[in-house]
């Protein structure tokens, strides 16, 4: 496999609990309870996750409870979000319920993948 072809599954029997954070894309259709930080993220249908999400682009099917920050973000009709929304790009189906604010991410300091924000001097 090539460095771009990295791709993780959480299947729908497992829960994880505690932070991911995946260079790769990830593919959840299990629990995760803490926050996730990856490069592309795609949320099954009966998924769960209980905490913040942090991604290149996301396209989201189940349950978020917890803030989203993404550059591509799609929301599915079957998604439930009970948080925040941050993005560049937005796309929401007719059907999804979100809970929260919505506002692109020029209004807010983006950190990096690692946790750090650029300053400039």
């Amino acid at each position: 496999m090539g460095a771009g072809a990295t791709f993780s599954v959480i299947g729908a029997d497992v829960t994880i609990t505690g932070d991911i954070v995946a260079s790769a894309d990830l593919h959840i259709d299990g629990t995760i309870e803490g926050d996730i930080r990856c490069a592309s993220l795609v949320q099954g249908e009966g998924s769960a996750i209980h905490g913040a999400v942090t991604a290149e682009s996301a396209r989201l099917a189940g349950t978020v409870t917890g803030s989203i920050t993404a550059r591509e973000l799609v929301i599915l009709k079957s998604a439930r979000i009970d948080g925040d929304v941050h993005y560049d790009a937005l796309t929401i189906e007719q059907g999804a319920q979100v809970d929260g604010r919505f506002a692109p991410n020029g209004r807010q300091p983006l950190k990096s993948i690692d946790g750090g924000i650029a300053a400039a001097e």
